[in-house]
């Protein structure tokens, strides 16, 4: 099979993209968010949100767009986010509720991730990966909601990892589970708000990249550890972890699929790979990655981490 290409699928997709208004998080020039953005940008969507911490790099990627479409007048707007503070979340939150010029978000894309980093605890006490990646997403997604509300048929993106294959999520010791976390958000907001409100929500591996999230880890020791990883879980071949590295474009293809393909509306809630939704059944996703129960126990609890129900 041919490799896919974010770019590619883009011009395939390009009555989708037109005219929308699209919220992307954490869009440094080097990473998937960014990838994300320069496949879209010149297909003419209404304007392109980037979110992030560093105000410098989300708009050296902004001029990145610019001058790759030269001839284009791309609408861009940024948007301060740190997702590891509740606190800086809400306040975000309140900016992209201000908007009155604004009306409505089409696509909302939770591309935020940290791995491998040092402990630390965010400023609420949480355990920065599980802040980061998650809780600051949850927190995020669901006070922008009433703007996604507003699109005719909304659609949430949120970036997880095949990790989630290592371990369930562990609700006595929820700190170190985040990718888990993340596909079970997608369910849970296909659950509340697909019937009701024509949301979408998938969840998605975009592949191993290099990108600057793999900064803190020294590969050559990984690749060893990860031997032992697979020894223990048997080596059979559903439950073997590996890194095959795919380049930025064929990373962020899934993005694009997940955040434009209307032809996997039926299977709202799931999670994709090499673009494609990947059955329930199949050894690329463990059930307790896919189980209603275990995506309504951690809407709770997540409610209870940032202080704030939701409902829908």
């Amino acid at each position: 099979m041919a490799p896919m290409s974010a770019k590619g699928l883009a011009l395939f997709y390009a009555s989708k993209i037109q005219g929308k208004v699209i919220l992307t998080t954490v869009v440094s020039p080097s990473g998937l968010g960014a990838a994300f953005l320069k496949a879209i940008a010149g297909l003419q969507p209404a304007l392109l949100i980037l979110a992030g911490r560093n105000i410098a790099k989300v708009e050296e990627t902004a001029s990145q767009l610019a001058a790759e479409n030269p001839t284009l007048s791309i609408k861009t707007r940024i948007l301060q986010l740190d997702l590891s503070s509740l606190e800086a979340v809400r306040t975000a939150a309140n900016t992209v509720n201000g908007w009155s010029d604004i009306p409505q978000i089409d696509v909302l894309v939770n591309n935020a991730g940290i791995m491998a980093v040092a402990y630390a605890l965010s400023p609420e006490g949480y355990e920065s990966q599980l802040a980061t990646n998650y809780l600051g997403p949850f927190l995020f997604t669901n006070l922008i909601m009433g703007r996604l509300m507003t699109s005719v048929v909304p659609r949430v993106v949120t970036v997880s990892s095949d990790g989630h294959r290592l371990c369930p999520f562990r609700f006595g010791d929820y700190n170190f589970h985040s990718k888990t976390a993340n596909t079970l958000m997608a369910i849970s907001l296909a659950e509340k708000l697909g019937s009701k409100h024509n949301l979408l929500s998938f969840s998605l591996h975009p592949g191993v990249i290099g990108t600057g999230l793999g900064d803190n880890i020294d590969w050559n020791v990984e690749y060893l550890a990860l031997q032992k990883v697979n020894r223990f879980l048997g080596n059979a071949e559903g439950w073997k972890l590996t890194f095959d590295f795919v380049s930025h474009d064929e990373g962020s293809a899934t993005h694009v699929v997940a955040a434009f393909d209307t032809t996997i509306a039926g299977q709202n809630g799931g999670y994709l790979d090499k673009g494609q939704i990947v059955a329930e059944d199949s050894d690329h996703v463990k059930p307790w990655a896919t189980s209603r129960v275990e995506a309504e126990n951690l809407w709770k609890l997540s409610e209870q981490l940032v202080g704030q129900t939701f409902s829908y």
